[in-house]
């Protein structure tokens, strides 16, 4: 594994940030205490996404809160394209407000203030309480667009950090250490927190600490406030230590009106300029897909496979490490050959994983092979289907990061770091307008057909069409 000491030391001076800082070196270049910072925001926000949206509530959410596993894989996309629909009206216009009045911590801030109260409030999603569905699906949806619009502030202070030869190498350095931080919080959780229901015991064998219950799934649940404290402590480095934008002359009303006037402006520019049109195309049909794939990877290992905390656990653990290498690693192949192949590559590999994961069922796989029924000597994993699910999920970690740190490598490549905000608001407008589309597909494919099979079929067809227009783009 890289060490992250020496990607920071290979990190050359970026150009000065407009505004004088503590932080900066005495050139007025962006500092290792700056950069740190800055990185640590990934750290800061990956136990939403990891222990919430992914690895532990969700399939909680799934199997003890809703009637049913398919059922449970509904509602969790039907909660998951409400989000994307709420972002895609939000973060191109908060993007562009925020490039008009400059600072982007204060909106950072603002929005971990949303985050941290949402995400605490699904302690109280208790099992067979008549308000757990909702508290736990409305807590999701707005702790998810908190942190998504969150990232478009944070990205868009990349082309004041350090210049573009090391765009890939900051982006995939941050996607790594947010890989860490997940695993990190999700050892945590499941070694001293998160109980068995049947045992009572962690995945180390102990009793979890603060007396959680595991009958009422305590452990589960300590997930939200547990990602709402871990945010707090963490995302103080940014504040402290990284420079922000100058603020500008401008009233905030005045800000607010230039700002809305810029989206529609925005995207009358990215569709004149053919590489940033055509590439915001793309990122919105494939960050559409693995939205999706990773909302309901957990949900599928529970409701397919029937795995418990146990199982879902080391899964996690074991998808986080191959998403940090893969993000480091990823990082340097951007810089050295560009985020287009990067990007081209790991879609390929995600419609291979996609398709294995369609031939796979608890008794076969490949469709056709049957496979013998896993024994209670057989430990974790035992039958091939679940060993199989295991290494194309492994495939998934390793691949997610280097897409989606080259994605806003690349485009802090071709847009002017003045207007990075606004920009960076499209990207996230382009990775969100539709976002609900392949949720809500899912869902409405597993509920027609009565099989969570269907999910990986519709995402085929969205990494395809992603990946055809990625391939046009000339630039990068």
């Amino acid at each position: 594994m890289t060490d992250h000491h020496d990607v920071l030391e290979s990190l050359p001076p970026a150009s000065p940030p407009p505004v004088a800082s503590k932080a900066e070196r005495p050139g007025g270049f962006a500092s290792r205490p700056a950069i740190i910072g800055w990185l640590l925001f990934d750290w800061a926000c990956q136990p939403f996404f990891t222990l919430v949206t992914t690895f532990v509530f969700a399939p909680f959410f799934a199997a003890a809160l809703a009637p049913d596993p398919v059922t449970g894989q509904s509602l969790w996309g039907y909660a998951t394209a409400c989000a994307g629909l709420i972002l895609a009206v939000l973060s191109p216009v908060l993007g562009s407000i925020a490039d008009a009045t400059g600072p982007k911590k204060p909106w950072i801030a603002a929005c971990g203030g949303v985050l941290f109260a949402s995400s605490f409030a699904l302690w109280f999603a208790v099992p067979g309480a008549s308000y757990a569905i909702p508290i736990a699906l409305v807590g999701f949806g707005i702790g998810t667009v908190a942190v998504e619009v969150a990232a478009v502030f944070n990205n868009a202070m990349i082309p004041h950090l350090v210049p573009p030869e090391r765009f890939g190498r900051l982006s995939g350095t941050g996607w790594a250490i947010g890989y860490l931080g997940g695993l990190v919080s999700l050892l945590i959780v499941l070694g001293f927190l998160a109980a068995n229901g049947e045992t009572g015991r962690t995945i180390i064998g102990a009793a979890p600490l603060f007396g959680l219950d595991p009958a009422t799934r305590e452990g589960d649940r300590i997930t939200g406030p547990f990602s709402a404290l871990w945010f707090l402590v963490f995302i103080l480095p940014l504040f402290f230590f990284t420079p922000d934008i100058a603020r500008s002359s401008l009233s905030v009303k005045d800000a607010v009106a230039k700002g809305l006037a810029q989206v529609r402006t925005t995207i009358a520019d990215a569709r004149r300029h053919e590489s940033v049109g055509r590439f915001l195309l793309a990122n919105m049909v494939y960050q559409d897909a693995l939205v999706a794939l990773f909302a309901f990877g957990g949900i599928y290992g529970a409701g397919v496979f029937g795995w418990q905390a146990t199982e879902l656990g080391i899964f996690g653990i074991m998808l986080t490490v191959t998403g940090t290498l893969g993000a480091l690693i990823g990082g340097r192949l951007d810089d050295r050959f560009g985020a287009k192949p990067v990007i081209l590559g790991a879609i390929a590999v995600l419609c291979l994983v996609c398709l294995g994961v369609l031939s796979l069922g608890p008794d076969h796989v490949l469709f056709v092979i049957a496979t013998a029924p896993a024994q209670p000597d057989d430990g974790l994993y035992g039958s091939a289907p679940e060993k199989a699910f295991l290494a194309l999920g492994l495939m998934i970690g390793a691949v997610a990061g280097p897409l989606q740190a080259s994605s806003r490598s690349l485009l802090a490549r071709l847009v002017p770091a003045h207007e990075a905000g606004r920009y960076f608001g499209l990207l996230a407008l382009s990775g969100k307008v539709t976002s609900f589309l392949a949720p809500l597909m899912v869902a409405i494919a597993t509920g027609l057909f009565q099989t969570q099979a269907a999910g990986p079929a519709v995402l085929i067809l969205f990494f395809l069409a992603g990946g055809i227009l990625v391939a046009g783009v000339k630039r990068a």
